[in-house]
């Protein structure tokens, strides 16, 4: 053989050998990067393929009242799914899915047809439905017990408490603010199947527990949330209303009772609308923009003009700064010219001559313009801040509004008057509330609020909440002396109908016309607290376009006299004797 063959076929061979060398070289470099460098990435891949896993659903954390009663809790109900690799009869179980879940069988054939691992049918399923599904023996068809939330009371509370969406976490309300407390941690089950997606008969299946949400134990108390409830529906029904507003708190500590704003919604049918509209020619946004109307608190959502019971708060500024007294005297002769406008009393004759006390009693608004030129802007402005007007109480419930008020440059003498009487500008119910309660409390100012403490689901108590006070709002001397007034106003002014024997109230009736003015629109609205010497518990409500009579004296402290009668002995607050009247008199 040629010598130059050898050679050439000698070098064929070493290229041969280097190039097979070198890949297999190559070939073990990337078996050890994915057996040690991605062999967890791998072992999920396989895991994934051979493990089919559904969800359980966990349950939400209950929502309690002062007094035990579970206001929110969980319905067991009922997730159908088919698994397609499984089906054996696929008519079958269309046609019986069809028939027990409402479904049309264009829908159901579509998901039972698709191939996916697993396909969800239907969520929030009745539990009595998902039994019937189960008893068919079904092949590929799964029914997963979860949760759905369930509120005992319907209505009840329904703007306080919110709801839930479809996966159990909250929309509106406390479910949304202390979400993170009640929500629990699903758990999952795990089975394993073959290459073709089917079930290993003899694996088993392989589950993670659910743990369940906390429970959330706040202020409201059924008793009197009920009872306010019902007050404000007699209300609305009586005055053909627009809805009405009711605010049961404690001054001292900001605590909520009762917060009812009517009409209010099922909690267990929120997206259906309260008002009978007809759904059918709306668009999508006008339906959204109707809910978002019903799920409204108005109580902390919206602001009005408070009127008249706003007076309490420019007494009390007055009385900080020492521009009045109670012997100071006044003249109304049923108006005041400010600049070029005339402002009547709503006594058209005038109260004459008349003292500070007096004025007070009366609702007088001339009067109150004079104070509150003696207060003067700056100082005016300077008390609203003092009194945390300016800035939002702090309440746990989403959406709070502000108070919307004048830049202090723009108020001129007109706005000044306006102003001092409860005009021209605006605030939110519990802004109100809250303020009020600081003035006849001490001087505190409170946080408003109705999460007390969280529980696990043994009773056991995790965290307890603390809320900011702030001292010196008022000084104790002032404090005592609106009470004195506002006591004044019920036992001998305009707040008379709110005066109930053998209990010492104090309160302020409002009457005030909705913006744009001259629509012949009205809000009526009283704030009342007991006992007046020491107040353990304040009310407030606020009757939205009343027809027929509209006076706040007249149709809106009876209801609070009404709620008083009811709830004061429930809270333990007994009647004390009048001074000068014998035992048996009392």
């Amino acid at each position: 053989m040629n010598p130059k063959c050898k050679t050439y076929n000698r070098k064929k061979i070493v290229i041969v050998f280097s190039v097979c060398f070198l890949a297999l070289i190559g070939l073990a470099a990337r078996l050890v990067h994915l057996m040690i460098f991605e062999s967890e990435y791998y072992q999920e891949l396989a895991q994934d393929l051979h493990e089919r896993e559904r969800s359980i659903k966990a349950a939400r954390g209950k929502i309690v009242d002062a007094s035990g009663t579970v206001l929110a809790t969980n319905r067991t109900v009922c997730t159908i799914s088919v698994v397609h690799s499984q089906i054996e009869d696929p008519e079958r179980v269309i046609e019986v899915l069809s028939s027990e879940l409402g479904l049309s069988e264009e829908t159901v054939r579509e998901r039972v047809e698709k191939y996916s691992s697993i396909e969800r049918i239907k969520t929030n399923v009745e539990k009595e439905v998902g039994d019937r599904i189960r008893a068919y023996e079904l092949a590929g068809v799964k029914v997963d017990e979860d949760f759905k939330r369930y509120y005992p009371y319907g209505t009840l509370a329904s703007k306080v408490l919110g709801f839930t969406g479809s996966d159990n976490q909250g929309i509106i309300g406390l479910e949304v603010v202390y979400d993170e407390y009640l929500q629990g941690i699903d758990g999952t089950i795990l089975t394993e199947t073959d290459a073709r997606g089917v079930e290993i008969a003899d694996a088993g299946e392989e589950r993670v527990e659910p743990v369940p949400g906390n429970d959330l134990y706040v202020s409201l108390d059924y008793n009197i949330q009920l009872y306010a409830q019902q007050a404000a529906l007699k209300a609305l029904e009586e005055k053909q209303a627009t809805y009405v507003s009711i605010l049961v708190m404690n001054p001292k500590n900001g605590e909520i009772y009762a917060c009812v704003n009517v009409p209010e919604f099922d909690l267990n049918d929120p997206f259906t609308l309260n008002t009978g509209v007809d759904t059918g020619s709306l668009t999508d946004q006008e339906l959204q923009d109707l809910l978002n109307q019903m799920w409204r608190n108005q109580s902390v959502n919206d602001t009005y003009e408070p009127g008249s019971t706003f007076k309490t708060i420019t007494a009390a500024a007055a009385l900080e700064k020492g521009v009045v007294s109670l012997d100071d005297t006044f003249n109304c002769p049923g108006f005041r010219m400010v600049e070029d406008r005339r402002i009547r009393c709503h006594k058209v004759g005038g109260h004459g001559t008349e003292t500070f006390v007096q004025a007070i009693m009366n609702s007088c608004n001339p009067v109150f313009i004079d104070i509150g030129q003696r207060i003067g802007v700056e100082d005016f402005y300077g008390y609203f801040q003092q009194f945390g007007l300016m800035s939002k109480t702090g309440i746990d419930i989403p959406g709070e509004a502000g108070t919307i008020m004048h830049k202090m440059e723009n108020i001129g003498a007109v706005e000044l008057a306006t102003i001092s009487f409860g005009q021209s500008f605006q605030i939110t119910p519990i802004q109100l509330a809250t303020t009020i309660s600081s003035i006849i409390n001490g001087g505190t100012r409170v946080t408003p609020h109705f999460g007390v403490e969280i529980r696990n689901s043994e009773g056991e108590l995790l965290k307890r909440f603390r809320y900011e006070t702030k001292e010196g709002i008022v000084s104790e001397e002032t404090s005592e002396t609106m009470r004195y007034l506002l006591e004044k106003v019920v036992s001998e002014g305009g707040g008379n109908k709110a005066y109930i024997e053998g209990y010492r109230i104090g309160g302020k009736t409002a009457t005030s016309q909705t913006l744009p003015r001259g629509t012949n629109k009205y809000i009526a609205s009283f704030v009342g607290f007991a006992p007046a010497d020491d107040p353990e518990v304040l009310a407030m409500c606020i009757i939205h376009n009343p027809q027929g009579i509209y006076y706040g004296g007249t149709i809106a402290a009876p209801v609070i006299r009404d709620i008083f009668e009811n709830i004061l002995p429930y809270l333990g607050i007994e009647k004390t004797e009048i001074p000068g009247e014998s035992e048996e008199e009392v």
